[in-house]
């Protein structure tokens, strides 16, 4: 049989209205083809919010265990195809879900598991099935869906069997979303300590108490329109920190014998480095090579900080590599500059704009308290380095386990191992050893 025979309808998509309306009152997420790694990863931050009528809403909204294609788009090293799963998870979070116009979703009959499906599909697309069904309209790649799905085998297996592959696999899935929840509470954690001390100023005084609670000095500053510590000034972010612009990467491929980097771009910092990622010669200076804990900021277009932890690249353009000035220490100019970022991106949302890029004068026009001595920054970071490495170990295991998704995920979809000793295999006793480790986290007052 083939993979058209395990699906029992398909659902076309609509990318409705942005705005509400009488014709269009339906308020849906509307999931498209830059969604569909996010939701697997489930990250549903990024879903756009339409708006469609009564009719595509009771015809075209998605069921918990629906599956979406991606039909159009993809690029010359990355095909069509790739499947997105809609979990009971993601309608919780987002409410109502369409697929765009260039995803098509589709339903499986009642014998299948729709998780054995999605992941046998994620199989067929990594080992690049469906460049064999691509189709060109103006410069726009175009999966020949139904052409594929009739073509392509699957095997009738019985559905106890689809359970035990799905339990398997979704097993690694948990612990990388658990990895991922970990990694959001410790920066979370990390953000509430940071806003404690050079927000509301309730850093430790000499003896150990909150200083702004416990009646430390307060001075009012004209420039910042508030009382900060008397110790403190009036600074920008160029005091803090060095802004370095990566390369226009595609001038530096690397030659025959070399041992390439990963080009780093905005879409590398969303995703990490897949098997689209452009790469550039090894010599390059070192101040655009990139290195886990390494602090990123996308200046154009989506004004994006991160702490780098997706291994070794090199920093293409509309990125800077920040690093410390003055001395002061990689958490503090990291949630400055955070903070900042978030002051960009409110006055973009106020005048309904985007704010297109942020140059080296916006930077130097910034505005922030900075202590004269360091020793409180120096502080904080004691504390935070650690949570920083943390993150870091997190996301690595996050990277390895995928790793080993990936390559169970054909044996035991196509029968090379069995579900009932998989567990022998050297890769799967790896994966055991992921699953015990314990986290145990310690955040000092």
């Amino acid at each position: 049989m083939n993979i058209i025979d395990t699906i029992e309808l398909f659902i076309s998509g609509d990318w409705g209205e942005e705005n509400y309306s009488e014709r269009t009152p339906c308020k849906v997420a509307c999931i498209r083809g830059a969604d569909i790694i996010p939701i697997n990863d489930s990250n549903f931050g990024q879903i756009p919010t339409r708006y469609i009528n009564r009719q595509s809403y009771e015809t075209k909204c998605l069921k918990a265990g629906d599956i979406i294609v991606e039909k159009s788009g993809g690029s010359p090293t990355q095909s069509t195809g790739r499947v997105a799963f809609i979990s009971q998870e993601l309608i919780d979070t987002v409410g109502s879900v369409v697929c765009t116009n260039f995803c098509v979703a589709f339903r499986v009959k009642e014998k299948w598991n729709p998780r054995y499906v999605f992941y046998y599909l994620q199989n067929v697309y990594n080992n690049g099935v469906f460049f064999n069904f691509e189709g060109k309209t103006s410069g726009l790649k175009n999966l020949q869906l139904e052409a594929a799905y009739k073509a392509i085998p699957i095997e009738d297996v019985d559905k106890v069997r689809q359970d035990k592959v799905v339990s398997a696999l979704d097993s690694i899935h948990r612990k990388i979303a658990i990895n991922r929840a970990l990694n959001k509470n410790l920066e979370a954690l990390a953000k509430q300590l940071y806003d404690y001390w050079f927000v509301q100023f309730d850093f430790p005084n000499e003896n150990g108490r909150p200083y702004k609670s416990s009646g430390g000095k307060m001075i009012w500053n004209e420039v910042l329109k508030r009382n900060i510590p008397e110790g403190w000034h009036c600074g920008n972010l160029f005091e803090i920190a060095k802004f370095t612009n990566g390369l226009a990467c595609q001038k530096f491929r690397p030659k025959a014998g070399e041992k390439p980097l990963s080009v780093i771009k905005i879409r590398e910092m969303r995703d990490g480095f897949t098997a689209d990622t452009e790469v550039v010669t090894p010599n390059i200076p070192d101040s655009v090579k990139v290195f886990n804990c390494d602090i990123l900021f996308s200046w154009s277009a989506s004004l994006e900080v991160m702490l780098w932890a997706f291994g070794e690249g090199g920093l293409n353009q509309h990125i800077f590599k920040v690093t410390s000035a003055n001395g002061f220490p990689k958490s503090f100019y990291y949630y400055h500059l955070l903070d900042y970022v978030d002051v960009f991106k409110k006055m973009a949302e106020a005048r309904k704009t985007t704010m297109g890029h942020i140059t080296q004068d916006h930077l130097q026009q910034s505005t922030i308290a900075i202590p004269d001595n360091k020793k409180i920054a120096d502080e904080f970071e004691e504390r935070i380095s650690p949570v920083f490495e943390q993150m870091v170990k997190l996301q690595e295991e996050i990277l390895t386990l995928t790793k080993q998704r990936d390559e169970l995920l054909p044996l035991l979809t196509n029968g090379q191992v069995s579900v009932n000793s998989y567990l022998t295999n050297s890769l799967c006793k790896q994966f055991l050893l992921h699953l015990g480790f314990e986290y145990i986290y310690h955040f000092q007052e």
